[in-house]
């Protein structure tokens, strides 16, 4: 890092050095990947931030780019998406959860199978430190049965359980959904 790079907090360089430690990756891809979390300067500034996945497809990406928006419409808060964060990652799940350790806040945007981040929920609801932190927001297709799969349906009943399962059918019930999450 250089004297320009915003100031990363203790914690969460201790954090990503240890992930990182863990990978066997060259000196070069662990200066890559420290420069492209230092560029989230946002996240360290602002009291709330939310990282925000979902489908990229046109449509979805649409919605999910509206939760992106509206969040960042809160003045002490900061929202982004996977894409947002720059670098070449050849570990998604790397990536993930590097990210994910630094917000407070992750924000799923589900919409019909697949929801575009599938994997990722499974690491949501197996992990009690990004369990405790996620929200989703999730769309109900009322003239259909079954629109996820039966993996999906568990975690968003764990989720609903927990008071973080936002249902929405239409653009306008989504922005309040998204005004719901703290």
């Amino acid at each position: 890092m250089t004297d320009d790079d915003p100031p990363v907090p203790e914690a969460v360089l201790t954090s990503a050095s240890e992930r990182l430690e863990a990978e066997d990756l060259s000196l070069a891809d662990n200066e890559e990947i420290l420069h492209a979390l230092s560029e989230l300067r946002p996240v360290y500034e602002s009291d709330r931030s939310y990282f925000v996945l979902g489908n990229y497809d046109r449509e979805p990406i649409r919605r999910l780019n509206l939760v992106v928006d509206r969040l960042n419409r809160r003045s002490d808060a900061y929202a982004f998406r996977m894409v947002d964060v720059r670098g070449e990652w050849e570990n998604g799940i790397q990536k993930f959860c590097l990210v994910a350790d630094l917000v407070t806040h992750v924000v799923g945007v589900a919409e019909r199978e697949p929801s575009g981040f599938l994997v990722e929920q499974g690491l949501l609801a197996g992990t009690e430190e990004y369990f405790e932190k996620t929200h989703v927001l999730k769309r109900d297709y009322p003239d259909e049965d079954r629109s996820y799969d039966w993996m999906q349906d568990g975690v968003f009943e764990l989720l609903e359980t927990a008071g973080r399962l936002h249902r929405w059918e239409t653009e306008t019930d989504l922005v309040e959904a998204v005004e719901a999450l703290p």
